[in-house]
């Protein structure tokens, strides 16, 4: 699930968060990051707890209309097609995820159940609810769709739904464009004979993307005097105050990977962090970041100092 541009964010968060503590603490720092990590997972998982827990909330909605005293013929014989949305039914019993609910104590809509509420009076007076549900009956792709179409035009642009995610954790903010995208992609591969047992994503999609986070933190830290020490005279014109703070983490986390990640090609890792300083920098700081890069590649280059093997020579 993790990409690997998100994984360069998480460390430079991470390193950015050390530099500003001040700690000495190296470990407490990388526990920082590895929590940060996991943390998007619990994301991934109240979010798709979430879609279950809307149906769930709308059954109950629907018992309540059944015993009131002026019941119409609809609340007396309801349409029930959102409650057996096969989809959901395949989320609700999913092994997987619900052993994943427990051994991480995802319970936030136990206690926060308003914002279930809330969601559920959005989808009611919603086009989309009302299209799918002026039948009784649905294919399993109809199913989906719906879901889906849920998703992207009820829940995730919830304007209280996001403050109440940004109020629990705030590097959920960054983290849910991804984790959005990663249940679209779930929902997407669902097929009506998939199983119980059917295995979620994991947050790395190898163990190999685990390592690199590990070792990028690692190595920019405990490398930190020498790649200072590369950036030296490639800022002419650039006062050292005047470099946002950002601006040389970033930097320094790529002459890590120059140096030290003989896999990772030189225009991956220079487009990767332009493209990481554009939205999380100032406004010049990518044509910054771009002119010291490139000038350190080449005389890196020309020095036969980049050492790149196997992927990393592309």
């Amino acid at each position: 699930m993790l990409t690997r541009r998100h994984i360069r964010v998480k460390v430079m968060q991470s390193l950015y968060a050390f530099h500003q503590s001040q700690n000495t603490n190296f470990q407490t720092e990388e526990k920082f990051l590895q929590k940060s990590m996991q943390e998007m997972y619990d994301l991934f998982l109240l979010q798709l707890k979430l879609i279950i827990e809307i149906r769930n909330y709308s059954e109950r909605y629907l018992e309540k209309s059944q015993k009131k005293f002026l019941a119409t013929s609809e609340d007396k014989d309801p349409n029930r097609k959102f409650l057996d949305n096969r989809v959901i039914a395949i989320l609700e019993n999913n092994n997987h995820l619900n052993d994943l609910l427990e051994e991480r104590k995802i319970t936030h809509w136990n206690r926060d159940g308003e914002y279930v509420a809330i969601l559920w009076e959005e989808i009611m007076k919603s086009e989309a609810f009302e299209s799918y549900m002026s039948t009784r009956t649905s294919t399993f792709k109809e199913d989906k769709d719906f879901v889906i179409l849920l998703l992207k035009e009820i829940i995730a642009p919830n304007e209280k739904l996001y403050d109440y995610l940004e109020d629990t954790k705030l590097t959920w903010l960054d983290d849910l464009p991804l984790v959005n995208t990663a249940i679209l992609k779930f929902l997407n591969k669902l097929k009506e004979s998939s199983k119980q047992e059917a295995k979620l994503p994991g947050l790395f999609k190898s163990e190999e993307d685990e390592e690199f986070a590990i070792n990028l933190f690692r190595k920019v830290y405990v490398n930190d005097e020498e790649l200072a020490g590369e950036m030296l005279g490639k800022t002419p014109n650039w006062d050292k105050e005047r470099i946002a703070e950002i601006d040389t983490i970033l930097i320094k986390m790529a002459i890590c990977e120059f140096l030290h990640f003989s896999s990772i090609p030189v225009k991956v890792t220079i487009n990767e962090y332009l493209e990481i300083a554009k939205e999380y920098s100032t406004p010049k700081s990518s044509i910054f970041i771009n002119g010291v890069l490139d000038k350190l590649s080449k005389e890196y280059q020309e020095e036969k100092r980049l050492n790149k093997i196997g992927r990393g020579l592309m």
